[in-house]
């Protein structure tokens, strides 16, 4: 049996031109070089699989190579370059930081860069994973990293560039790599299956470099399991159930069924998927995003933020053409609301199909507001409503009616009314104000001299006395006062055109009570209930009351009961009780 290298380790790069996705950085590199203009340490943080430690490897053995090329790629023919291939090279040192955190590793690397190279220019230490350095080895590492004999470059690799100390940043040329686009992955991919003689369409390459989220070492590992479960000749379905990745075709599907408002039908594909063993999050995410190419796809000069292939794209843009951009974007409202909301539901099944129903149900909501006006509802008339109060009665909460209009005078009437309809359209005004009545009376008189208004039939002392219930039941919210306003007895008198109404409370600390803290507002509450402001208020504690006290405390209860019994009296003096 032959030796098996998988595609990660037999790939990859090994010169500046073979990197992939990270051109900005390779230029500034080789340009250093060029200059002579190196730097004595460097940092390499992104994301995991991008290329840092290769570009590294790169660096170091264009740096000690004989004779590069003029475009400063290593030559691959010379000493340095063959044992560097060969993995016996002294020039060039690795070092796991994950696994030589400690100060003693720190010392001994310290120890081993005094020694000059043998072969080549520079020894280069490359130290992968330095932010599992530990604070003390970090320490001990800085003043060798700031000041390194001139023979030493120091390249430092990372993907949690915020663990590093500011210190150490300090110290290095920082490069961030970007992560590898989907073009830039399918590009490489079908490459190495040309080399490799594997037989695979676009659609599968997408799909695999769409599941390696811009890391080109993901890339090449699942390939390599593709291939392991579907040999040489690779096909689109296949690489969906290898991989357990949802098929374009359910999501086109799914938009059809809303178009169309079919719920049903989007319920039963939504259970057929879970059927399949997929995450009920995942489809929603893909749902989503599948959406999202519909918005973009949509939208004329954006086919450039589309990761997808040139057979996929026309498909997306039929789709797109019958979908209206309200609906995409209401769409994404709900699948993203869903997605927030998923783990924190309880019944995450049935919140997941309720934002499928609602989407089965926007067309509906769209359509109608199309190119349509919107109609309003026609006027009531008033006989309508003046019908209605007759046969129903109204409550007294609801019946407010301007005092504009029971103001108004009725003269463009034809005939006077019957005294029976007249009374039922007062009725409400006189249960309002002392004004309005009398405003009533004054415009009636003369259009009617037989029906008299119903304030002329009612006392305007009575009418005061009906409102002060009414200011008893507009403070129920505070019982104490509602209650001794209930209870209250009234004086009404007229001085100088003014009504003075007097109310009796039960004691003079009740009547303190109100004078200092609650005369003015109920002042205020009585006049506008009765629409007039000549109306004062006063207290007076009622005549010949007594302020009984009210007994708590047992010993006062003790004491109580022996000055009205005698008996009681002298039984506690003969057994000597204690009553205090």
């Amino acid at each position: 049996m032959s030796e098996y290298i998988v595609s990660a380790r037999k790939y990859r790069p090994d010169s500046f031109e073979t990197l992939i996705g990270q051109d900005n950085i390779a230029q500034t590199l080789k340009n250093s070089i060029l200059r002579g203009q190196l730097a004595h340490a460097y940092l390499f943080c992104g994301p995991r699989g991008v290329g840092k430690t290769s570009t590294a490897r790169i660096f170091a053995k264009t740096i000690n190579c004989s004779s590069p090329t003029p475009d400063m790629e290593p030559c691959g023919k010379c000493e340095s370059c063959i044992s560097f291939a060969e993995g016996r090279s002294y020039c060039i040192h690795e070092l796991d930081a994950a696994s030589n955190n400690g100060v003693d590793d720190i010392k001994a690397l310290m120890d081993q860069v005094r020694i000059p190279p043998q072969v080549g220019k520079y020894s280069v230490y490359i130290i992968d994973e330095v932010h599992m350095l530990s604070q003390a080895a970090f320490n001990a590492f800085l003043k060798t990293l700031e000041e390194p004999p001139a023979h030493a470059i120091f390249i430092l690799a990372t993907t949690e560039k915020h663990k590093i100390l500011p210190t150490i940043l300090s110290r290095c040329q920082t490069y961030d790599f970007n992560r590898i686009t989907v073009e830039n992955i399918v590009r490489n991919l079908r490459g190495i299956a040309e080399k490799e003689s594997i037989h695979i369409d676009d659609e599968s390459l997408h799909v695999i470099a769409n599941k390696a989220d811009g890391a080109m070492r993901d890339a090449l590992t699942i390939f390599d399991q593709t291939v392991a479960f579907c040999g040489t000749d690779v096909r689109y379905q296949d690489v969906l159930k290898n991989l357990n990745v949802l098929d374009y075709e359910h999501c086109f599907m799914l938009v059809e069924d809303f178009l169309k408002g079919d719920y049903a039908a989007a319920l039963l594909k939504f259970d057929e998927i879970l059927s399949k063993g997929f995450n009920a999050l995942h489809f929603m995410a893909a749902l989503s995003s599948h959406l999202r190419d519909l918005a973009v796809s949509k939208s004329a000069g954006l086919e450039a933020l589309l990761d997808l292939p040139d057979s996929l794209k026309k498909k997306y843009k039929d789709q797109a053409d019958r979908c209206p951009m309200q609906f995409l974007y209401e769409a994404l409202g709900i699948t993203t609301a869903c997605e927030s909301g998923y783990r924190a539901s309880i019944n995450q099944r049935l919140h997941i199909e309720f934002a499928l129903m609602k989407l089965s149900f926007l067309m509906q909501k769209i359509q109608p507001s199309r190119g349509k006006a919107v109609q309003m509802p026609a006027p009531v008339k008033p006989e309508a409503t003046e019908n209605a109060a007759e046969q129903k009665a109204v409550p007294a909460k609801a019946a407010v009616i301007p005092e504009k209009q029971a103001e108004s005078p009725e003269e463009d009437a034809p005939k006077p009314e019957p005294a029976r309809r007249r009374q039922s359209r007062t009725a409400p005004a006189s249960s309002l104000s002392l004004k309005s009545m009398m405003s009533e009376k004054e415009t009636r008189q003369d259009s009617d001299e037989t029906a008299a208004p119903r304030s002329a039939e009612i006392p305007e002392d009575e009418l005061l006395k009906f409102k002060w219930k009414d200011l008893a039941a507009l403070y129920a919210s505070k019982p104490r006062l509602s209650n001794t306003l209930s209870s209250s007895t009234l004086e009404i008198t007229l001085q100088d055109g003014a009504k003075h109404v007097t109310f009796t409370v039960q004691n003079v600390a009740q009547k303190d009570w109100i004078e200092s803290k609650l005369l003015h507002e109920l002042e205020k509450s009585f006049r506008r209930l009765t629409g007039s402001d000549r109306v004062y208020l006063k207290v007076s504690v009622l005549p010949d009351t007594e302020v009984k006290q009210t007994i708590y405390m047992p010993s006062e209860q003790a004491k109580d009961l022996m000055a009205k019994n005698e008996e009681v009296k002298n039984l506690v003096k003969d057994f000597e009780l204690d009553v205090k």
